[in-house]
């Protein structure tokens, strides 16, 4: 039972997790009007405001933190990623710029570069006197890095690379700080010596001089106009025989000689080009954080708005009824609010497993960075198309208020909007989530010899489902304690939500292990086809895979909490979360027998239960977010309690007049 009266910093407590003091740090420093997102700017004012604020955000509280520490960094990747997710509460444009510096550029740097690299350039991208690039994407290819056009040839004679844009194609597109203020980039190519191609690396290369004009052979453009994200200048680079010192190309995984002798640690291309890539995980993390936390305010300010809000009447009572007591609205707002709860402990589990793999000591586990690669993969996907539904719905539910620039809303929508596709399409991240859990986190999707191996089916699949994410005995034991007949176990039983989220994931995974042997056997010279036959499918195992270790993540973190009363809360919400989640897909429950259909209608009982019961907490849980008010600046968050109370005080005035000539 959830006591009347929880105290806010009690859940907030367990919310901030790990990196409370960085959050808390960043709340103190950063939480005031200089830094909140401001509405009804052009372009280029945003540009320019961004621009001056990246400079004054401190190192030691900021994304930069991730850098090593004898260059001015605190050596905390994890660190870096929670600072993020706290400027985005304040300004996602903000966020963006300080990710594409200090993250995606100086992270690549730092991942990819070797201590040359570091001693010559860190200091200076840490400090912004470096502002710069990560030059991946190009405009006919976005997801499928590794078939970039763009090609970077080695000449012996010269011991220099040309860098070179061989059509429209390859052009470098929208990419951050190249409209503006980028100075030098990480440009992404095939390496090409001795006649060979390597497969992409990457060079830093310069392409600006210090008075901002291109430099000798680099065009440089705008990307144009965006729907969101102003402050960001996303821009377009081509390069026409530029030539890049040999020095310059960034050679942790692959190294050129003099005399064009190609060398690398990792002899295969395509396990050394993923192993690059994973490298710079910590972006897709970090983007995963960031529509969380703008879910969050959004749904902050919609709560609060709907706390004070009345629309219509009870009939014999003269005032009108707050948005928040109708059920229809609480159908909207807690079961979101319940899944960002959700995701604020898988993001937070997901954010320590990426400071242990990038901070232990000695070489990286191969098979822990495998592992942490899917989780961001699917999480970032999951999180971002929770805030593009979510950020629409809490538009929707503050009515027209909701589109007006002033209240945050719109920009909020717009801003997020691209976080579905940007750091990898959502779609291709949750093929690649389901390619880990088929292929045993293989280096590269290929050979379809195993799917007919019973083996594969009986051992294989068992031990990837159920391996744990969190708190693996305390799991394992609440599944243990299920009876055996589902119509025994009371539908909150937390036991019976994870049996139910593990059993699904389990067997749409055997299902398509058994569409893929099928596909072998009859198209076997079409790989191609074979999978995509069963693209559906794929995609329904990673979000089932996602949807357990939330799950899972969850329940961990509720048993970290101390406090009784928000223990108590806690559990309540992970209720919502779990049965919403097994409500919206009651359709696959049902046919394949995991629920009856008395079963399923007392799920949805059950729901409309937790929500009258944690509807006077409302506040309580979006206050335990800590958003300081200053960075919400939402107009109806400061105005609207007192226009309510005058609107109806003139509704009572005006009942009073009509009963008096009635």
């Amino acid at each position: 039972m959830i006591g009347d009266s929880i105290d806010p910093a009690r859940l907030q407590e367990v919310l901030d997790g790990r990196w409370a003091g960085i959050r808390q740090a960043v709340r103190d420093e950063l939480g005031k009007q200089g830094f909140a997102a401001v509405h009804g700017e052009t372009g280029e004012q945003a540009r320019a405001r961004i621009s001056t604020l990246i400079r004054q955000i401190p190192t030691d509280v900021g994304v930069a933190s991730a850098f090593p520490k004898e260059y001015g960094g605190s050596g905390d990747p994890g660190g870096s990623v929670v600072a993020a997710e706290m400027l985005a509460y304040a300004d996602l444009s903000l966020m963006v710029k300080a990710g594409v510096q200090w993250g995606l550029f100086g992270g690549a740097v730092v991942a990819l570069g070797t201590e040359r690299h570091h001693e010559e350039f860190l200091r200076g991208i840490i400090s912004t006197d470096i502002m710069g690039c990560f030059a991946m994407t190009e405009t006919g290819h976005g997801s499928d890095v590794q078939k970039l056009r763009t090609t970077c040839a080695y000449d012996p004679a010269t011991g220099t690379f040309d860098l070179h844009t061989p059509h429209e194609a390859a052009r470098k597109d929208y990419i951050g700080n190249a409209a503006r203020d980028g100075r030098m980039a990480v440009v992404f190519a095939q390496l090409i010596t001795g006649g060979r191609s390597r497969g992409v690396h990457a060079w830093l290369v310069p392409i600006r001089d210090a008075d901002g004009n291109p430099m000798p052979g680099v065009t440089l453009g705008d990307a144009g106009h965006k729907a969101g994200l102003l402050g960001v200048d996303n821009g377009r680079i081509s390069f026409d025989h530029v030539t890049v010192p040999r020095a310059m190309l960034l050679d942790r995984y692959g190294q050129v000689a003099e005399d064009g002798t190609y060398t690398s640690p990792i002899e295969n291309d395509t396990r050394r080009f993923f192993t690059m890539l994973g490298t710079l995980v910590r972006g897709r993390v970090t983007v995963g954080g960031a529509a969380s936390a703008a879910t969050r305010a959004a749904l902050t300010i919609a709560i609060r708005y709907g706390d004070s809000r009345r629309q219509f009447g009870v009939p014999g009572d003269d005032r009108e009824v707050v948005l928040n007591d109708y059920l229809a609205h609480q159908r909207k707002l807690l079961p979101a609010l319940a899944t960002s709860y959700a995701y604020v402990f898988a993001q937070e589990e997901l954010v320590g497993t990426l400071a242990d793999v990038q901070s232990g000591p000695g070489p990286v586990d191969e098979h822990r960075q495998r592992e942490l690669e899917s989780r961001a993969a699917g999480l970032k996907a999951m999180q971002t198309w929770h805030a593009t539904h979510t950020i629409q719905m809490c538009r929707e539910a503050c009515g027209g208020a909701g589109y007006l620039s002033e209240n945050r809303l719109p920009a909020l929508k717009a801003d997020t909007d691209v976080f579905t596709t940007f750091e990898g399409d959502n779609t291709v991240l949750l093929q690649l989530v389901a390619k880990g859990l088929l292929t045993g986190y293989r280096d590269a999707f290929g050979s379809l010899d195993g799917w007919g191996r019973a083996t594969f089916v009986a051992e294989q699949v068992r031990e990837m489902v159920l391996e744990r994410t969190a708190a693996r005995g305390l799991i394992q034991r609440l599944i243990s304690a299920v009876p055996g007949r589902d119509e025994e176990v009371a539908v909150t039983d937390r036991g019976w939500h994870l049996t139910m989220f593990e059993d699904r994931e389990k067997h749409v995974l055997e299902g398509a292990i058994r569409r893929l042997r099928n596909g072998a056997a009859t198209k076997k010279d079409h790989p191609f086809d074979i999978f995509n036959d069963v693209q559906d499918h794929v995609l329904k195992t990673a979000t089932a895979h996602i949807d357990r270790i939330t799950l899972e993540a969850f329940v961990a973190g509720i048993d970290r909490a101390t406090d009784p009363g928000a223990k108590a809360l806690l559990n309540r919400v992970c209720d919502l979360y779990a049965l919403t989640t097994i409500e919206a897909d009651k359709g696959w429950f049902l046919e394949h027998g995991r629920l009856t259909p008395a079963r399923s209608k007392a799920v949805t009982a059950v729901v409309n239960d937790l929500l009258r019961e944690l509807r006077p907490h409302l506040s309580t849980l979006v206050d335990a977010f800590a958003i300081p008010d200053e960075w919400l600046n939402a107009a109806i968050l400061r105005e609207e309690p007192g226009r309510q109370q005058a609107m109806a005080e003139e509704d009572a005035r005006v009942t009073d007049t009509l009963s008096s000539h009635g």
